[in-house]
């Protein structure tokens, strides 16, 4: 959970502990082209491998794109949730959330990025004030997941004020990692993430009633 304007400034010091695994192909979603163009000229200047596909780019581009992306040699990927529609790459090991998206569909179809191939995988979404009114829509996707939700997003969405959302500061409950899970029959524990929520879902099938048995799926906020 974190303030809009905090976003940025998170993404960066999660693609620093990302970058230090040994698998660390990641897609980044965000809401529009331009802020896919502005993520990504800031992590280059970071000197990160980032790349990025929304609908301006030609099929050659596209193309170019996910050869590199594929191949490893540009492990970020920043795209938008069109752009990433039919993407089928199986060594996806993080998926982040930068914009929440407008659905639980498109949450649903973000998530399931990564873990393929009974391989395991992590998704973290910043949740901001901005996204208080979605709250509901994602505790009702966790349970119909059988998933535990943490209280913190039940106290979000009864009281979307509280703890300084709709304005100001806020506070942000900090501890360390995200979490970590297997496809089918793995289990994992659950942490806070610094400022996100991290959440994953281990179907392939990216259909609100497709993903209620293979998985094992973890909520912080």
């Amino acid at each position: 959970v974190c303030q809009e304007t905090e976003k940025e400034d998170k993404l960066m010091k999660l693609h620093q502990e990302i970058l230090n695994e040994k698998e660390n192909k990641t897609i980044v979603f965000a809401e529009t082209k331009r802020k896919v163009d502005d993520l990504t000229r800031k992590m280059r200047r970071y000197g990160w491998p980032a790349i990025c596909i929304h609908g301006d780019k030609t099929q050659q581009e596209r193309d170019w794109v996910l050869n590199e992306f594929r191949s490893g040699r540009s492990p970020i990927l920043v795209a938008t949730d069109v752009a990433a529609r039919g993407l089928d790459v199986d060594d996806v090991r993080f998926v982040i959330n930068f914009d929440y998206p407008n659905c639980s569909e498109d949450y649903i179809h973000r998530i399931g990025r990564t873990a393929r191939s009974n391989k395991t995988g992590t998704a973290y979404t910043f949740f901001t004030p901005n996204n208080c009114r979605q709250a509901k829509e994602l505790i009702s996707v966790l349970q119909e997941a059988n998933q535990v939700v943490n209280p913190k997003l039940y106290e979000i969405a009864n009281n979307p004020r509280a703890g300084g959302w709709g304005g100001g500061r806020g506070s942000r409950w900090r501890s360390g990692g995200g979490s970590s899970w297997g496809r089918s029959g793995g289990s994992g524990n659950s942490h806070f993430a610094s400022g996100a929520n991290s959440i994953s879902l281990g179907s392939r099938d990216n259909q609100m009633n497709g993903y209620s048995q293979q998985q094992n799926s973890y909520y912080s906020v």
